[in-house]
C-alpha cells in the first residue's frame, strides 16, 4: 500500500528521497560548519513544514556520515510534531575522537521520517498486569544467543 502525505513546505530546497521506496528524505544544510572533536552544533536546513494532524516528523542520522566519519544527530530521533512551524534544525554531534569533519552549504546531513502517530490514552492503575519479561531492563537478555553462550568443543577437545 503506498500512501502519500501532502506536507505544506516553506524553505530553501524541499527534503527530497534518494531512491525509490526510501522511508528517509535527505535534509541539506544551509550553512558552512566545522564540527572539531567532540563538537556539537545546530545546523540550520532553511526548511518549516505543516504536517497533517496525526502524523510526526522524525529527524534521524544519515547513516554514511555515520559510519564513515562518526557524524550523528544527537538527539535522535528529533521529533516535529504536527503543529511545530519553525525551521527544521539538526544538532550534529562529531564522534570521531581525532578527525574535525567540516560541512558545506547544500550538504545531506540528516533525513526526514514521516510517520501516522497513534495517541495513547494513559489509565493510572494500582498494578501492571504481569509478563514473562517482568521488569528486566538493560542487558536483561543478555548478549550473546544460547547457542553462543556455551564453550564450543574443537576436534581435540579443547574448549574454543
Amino acid at each position: 500500500m503506498t500512501e502519500s502525505v501532502e506536507v505544506l513546505l516553506h524553505g530553501a530546497e524541499a527534503p527530497s528521497y534518494a531512491h525509490p521506496g526510501d522511508a528517509g528524505a535527505d535534509l541539506v544544510s544551509t550553512e558552512a560548519v566545522t564540527l572539531a572533536p567532540g563538537e556539537r552544533h545546530t545546523v540550520g536546513t532553511g526548511v518549516s513544514i505543516a504536517l497533517p494532524d496525526g502524523y510526526v516528523a522524525l529527524v534521524v542520522p544519515r547513516s554514511g556520515l555515520a559510519a564513515k566519519h562518526g557524524i550523528t544527530v544527537v538527539n535522535t530521533p528529533g521529533t516535529i510534531d504536527a503543529g511545530y512551524r519553525g525551521e527544521i534544525r539538526v544538532i550534529l554531534l562529531n564522534t570521531d575522537s581525532a578527525e574535525p569533519y567540516s560541512i558545506a552549504a547544500g550538504d545531506r546531513i540528516a533525513q526526514l521520517l514521516v510517520l501516522p502517530v497513534t495517541r495513547a490514552r494513559f489509565i493510572p492503575v494500582e498494578r501492571l498486569p504481569g509478563t514473562e519479561r517482568a521488569d528486566g531492563g538493560f542487558g536483561s537478555t543478555g548478549y550473546r544467543s544460547a547457542d553462543a553462550a556455551e564453550p564450543r568443543t574443537t576436534e581435540s577437545g579443547v574448549s574454543a
